[in-house]
């Protein structure tokens, strides 16, 4: 059974049982406390905890999933994939228990004939929580399953909460016996590869009281019960499919074969190559289905995780034996397993396949350059006689260097050496603490939101700011410190619910309006707007005057000024990215962008920087647009409409089925966008690009100013240039030639200059080899020059003394007054240091009399201080050391 023939039939048996068919969200979660949609309930929390009301009754989908916390078993087991699909069905407060057990065995044991999977009743074990004897009862009713294949479990596996106070109930899975050729007998309970866990049932059905881990009290019944259940389509798939695990199905098999025939490596042949090839197959669809969702390589965050994946790809490629470049050929064949399911895979896959691209070739550099690094701390460990690369330099090249610990190991143990594991798996467990948040969906998501339940259920917050600046209405709540509170007074800073609002919430990449709310007897400072939850506004303020309390009448101003210079930057936005595409073509896709009033930044794809005629192509087209002044549109579409008119989406933006068109000047800019715009282009008023500048191999960012503060800009510079014109007495359009001369006279100068101290310096040399004195069996020349320009001045003074000295033992401390502070050079040569004095040691020495630090190498080395006055017994501190 195919992997999309799973789907259909999953969705169709929901969604002929009342369920309505959700699709499948963003892979990038709305969930702040979360990087990923790492469960497919993950969409859905809102409605089971109650935060948001419940669009409908019953659903279901099949959700794209990234977990990664138990990346190292990837290709190691049958089931772990970093990129999975869960299949889900959900009831909020409709069906419970009953029904959701039976809906799950019927669906399992169904013949494929009647649109089930087939599998027989003998092969499936349940596992329930260890109290949960009513759906003990309801399994043996429902499927007749005899009490030795339902296993009573503990909380740890079997029970399902936020972690907070809230929602909970017990779970109950469904596994597959795959036979004794697997494993042990003795069911689920055994935690053996043999049975292989596709179904886990939530049901939803207490309120708990505080505490942690299984330590906190059920304060009784939920008045609505949920169900929350999900299915692993990659595990029914190499189950149905009839193979070993999940990287041979049909959606991940072409990848782990395309790597196959690129190393020339038998898949079946050898263990730890198959591992490989397993690993490169989960991380290059992981990878794929990442950036169709909008997630670009990068050094933190998400594009972090999907640089790892495709550097551990690239990684295992180089274990099998491949040096060169190799997702030109992976990726394609990824594309192809995985568009029938998921048709943007095709549709975006130039842009994809340029990501992907532009990172191997990265990281193969990066493989090369870290080679020379490991080498080099290779050479120096051995030098030392030890047997053990430190731990930080492994971590060092695996955080800083993007270098695998496996590469480390390997090329480590070539040397002869082991590295010193312990070290780095404590360096990477610091690291990690701080990425747990994937590990722990159904605990975390949304628990800390639980406040503004209460006032989502009142409905959402309706935004009346596109037609007004002002809106009548009603104080819903007050919260303070986290906390739902009845009344704010003067000096608080509270955050308020109102039923509509005119003030635009943070969001599209456009800062949040500034203004006040105001009623009788107060005036509340607007600080910030943004949306805690899906459909809810939340204003973050002060209060300046007065006591302001729930259910009070108040009206929400939007300052004027704010919102016509935000609106004049957020179209101007829209116009750069119009001329972006005009000038440089289709590609430069828009990949981020953020505005306020007088500034916009746009992040584009794009890998090479742009030359200024480009810039200025770009800077013309977007001004002649607002000469022309175009006439701004809005209007709200269903989806699929908006984009057949060609309308641009933000690659990673979420979309609902109906959205905002925002068109200037017709198809000449047809862009999804919810911000404030101006009515007509030449409302925008001016574009000054300041600056485009590199923010990733495949990225580049243009920065403008806009309207008045444009002008402000080009009237510093017109002032500027006048103030040249007048001083140099040259007209404005020779001015750069005038100024090359100036800069190029002024390097000869320099470099006349430099020749004349050289020789200045030369000269006080015999002077200061002439008072060199012994000490024992060495030659001492410890002196204050004085004042000098730079420490490099002092110490090429120095090492010509040193020089001058000749062969036999010699050490040379110079002293000087350097920019108003104090600093030495010591250099010995080689006799001296066979005498067993230390450049290092001397300059150390003196440089705590002058009140600072300083060191170096045995040969030469610098210090200096504070203390001017310390100089002269600083030398002579240096002249006793030699001399004991």
């Amino acid at each position: 059974m195919q992997t999309a023939d799973i789907q259909s039939r999953w969705l169709n048996f929901f969604g002929d049982r009342g369920h309505t068919v959700v699709p499948s969200a963003s892979l990038v979660s709305d969930d702040p406390t979360l990087l990923f949609t790492v469960a497919g309930m993950v969409p859905f929390v809102p409605y089971l905890t109650g935060l948001v009301p419940a669009p409908y009754p019953r659903a279901t989908s099949v959700q794209k999933c990234i977990r990664t916390l138990d990346i190292e078993e990837v290709g190691k087991t049958p089931r772990h994939g970093t990129f999975f699909q869960m299949n889900g069905n959900f009831s909020f407060g409709d069906y419970f228990k009953e029904q959701a057990i039976s809906y799950a065995w019927e669906l399992l044991t169904s013949s494929e004939a009647d649109g089930g999977f087939g599998l027989q009743e003998k092969d499936l074990w349940v596992t329930v929580y260890k109290d949960d004897d009513e759906a003990i009862r309801l399994w043996k009713q429902v499927a007749g399953l005899p009490d030795e294949r339902i296993q009573r479990l503990d909380m740890d596996t079997n029970y399902w909460s936020t972690g907070q106070p809230g929602p909970a109930g017990p779970c109950s899975e469904i596994f597959f016996d795959r036979g004794p050729a697997y494993g042990a007998d003795g069911g689920p309970a055994t935690d053996d590869d043999r049975y292989v866990e596709i179904w886990n049932l939530v049901f939803m059905q207490y309120l708990r009281g505080e505490g942690s881990g299984k330590n906190f009290e059920i304060l009784g019944e939920l008045p609505k019960k949920n169900i929350d259940t999900g299915m692993g389509m990659e595990r029914l798939a190499f189950l149905t499919q009839g193979v070993e695990n999940m990287y041979e199905i049909d959606q991940v098999r072409p990848v782990l074969d395309r790597a196959s025939e690129i190393s020339g490596r038998r898949y079946g042949a050898n263990h730890d190559d198959d591992v490989r090839m397993r690993v490169i197959a989960d991380h290059v669809r992981s990878s794929l289905m990442l950036m169709s969702d909008g997630v670009r390589p990068s050094n933190e965050g998400r594009g972090y995780i999907l640089r790892r994946l495709m550097r551990r790809a690239i990684r295992a490629m180089r274990l099998l034996g491949v040096d060169a470049p190799s997702f030109s050929e992976l990726f394609p064949a990824s594309r192809d397993a995985m568009k029938a399911a998921y048709p943007e895979v095709g549709t975006e896959f130039d842009r994809i396949s340029r990501l992907a691209l532009g990172e191997e070739e990265t990281f193969l550099r990066t493989l090369a350059s870290g080679t020379s690094i490991l080498d080099l701390a290779v050479a120096t460990t051995q030098k030392t006689g030890s047997t053990q690369l430190a731990g930080d330099t492994a971590f060092q090249l695996h955080d800083t260097f993007g270098f695998p610990i496996d590469l480390t190991l390997e090329m480590a143990e070539e040397a002869g050496l082991s590295v010193d594991r312990d070290a780095f798996d404590t360096l990477m467990s610091e690291q990690r603490a701080m990425a747990k948040a994937d590990a722990k969906a159904k605990k975390t998501a949304l628990a800390d939101l639980s406040v503004y339940g209460d006032f989502r259920a009142l409905g959402e917050t309706v935004f009346t700011g596109y037609e007004l600046l002002k809106t009548d209405s009603t104080i819903l709540g007050l919260i303070v410190d986290g906390a739902s509170v009845d009344r704010a007074v003067v000096g608080d800073i509270a955050e308020v619910i109102l039923a509509e609002t005119a003030l635009y919430p943070e969001s599209g990449g456009q800062e949040a309006d500034a203004g006040s709310i105001v009623g009788k007897g107060f005036d509340l400072e607007v600080l910030d707007v943004q949306r805690p939850i899906k459909g809810l506004v939340s204003h973050r303020v002060q209060v300046r005057s007065g006591e302001v309390g729930v259910g009070d009448a108040a009206t929400s101003v939007v300052d004027p000024v704010w919102r016509h210079a935000a609106a004049q930057a957020h179209s101007a936005t829209h116009l750069i990215h119009a001329a972006l595409r005009q000038t440089l073509g289709s590609d430069a896709h828009q990949a981020g962008s953020y505005n306020k009033a007088g500034y916009m930044r746009l992040d584009f794809n794009w890998n090479q920087p742009l030359s200024p005629a480009t810039r200025s192509e770009i800077e013309n087209i977007a001004n002649n647009a607002i000469l022309e002044n175009l006439e701004v549109t809005t209007r709200i579409l269903p989806l699929a409409e908006a984009k057949s008119l060609g309308a641009m989406a933000l690659f990673g933006e979420k979309y609902g089925d109906t959205v905002r068109v925002v068109e200037i000047g017709g198809p000449w800019s047809l862009e999804l966008c919810a911000g404030t715009h101006v009515s007509r282009s030449a409302e925008v008023g001016l574009i000054n690009l300041v600056g485009e500048s590199s923010i990733g191999s495949t990225s580049r960012r243009i920065e403008s100013l806009v309207g008045f503060d444009a002008f402000k800009d080009l009237a510093t510079e017109r002032s500027i240039v006048s103030q040249l014109t007048s001083s140099l007495k040259t007209p404005r359009e020779q001015l750069p030639e005038r100024i090359s001369d100036l800069v190029t006279n002024l390097k000869a100068a320099e470099k006349r200059i430099a020749q004349y101290e050289a020789a200045e310096l030369a000269a006080r040399v015999p002077a200061l080899v002439s008072r060199v004195s012994h000490v024992g069996a060495v030659r001492l020349i410890s002196e204050n020059v004085g004042t000098v320009k730079t420490t490099d001045e002092l110490r090429s003074l120095a090492t010509t003394v040193r020089e001058r000295l000749g062969s036999e033992a010699a050490v040379v401390a110079l002293a000087a007054d350097v920019s108003g502070k104090p600093a030495v050079i010591v250099a010995t040569n080689d006799e001296a240091r066979k005498s067993g004095v230390r450049a290092g040691a001397l300059a150390k020495l003196a440089s705590g009399i002058l009140g600072g630090g300083g060191g170096g190498k045995d040969d030469l080395a610098q210090g200096g201080g504070s203390d001017l006055t310390a100089i002269d017994t600083a030398l002579q501190a240096i002249s006793a050391n030699v001399a004991g």
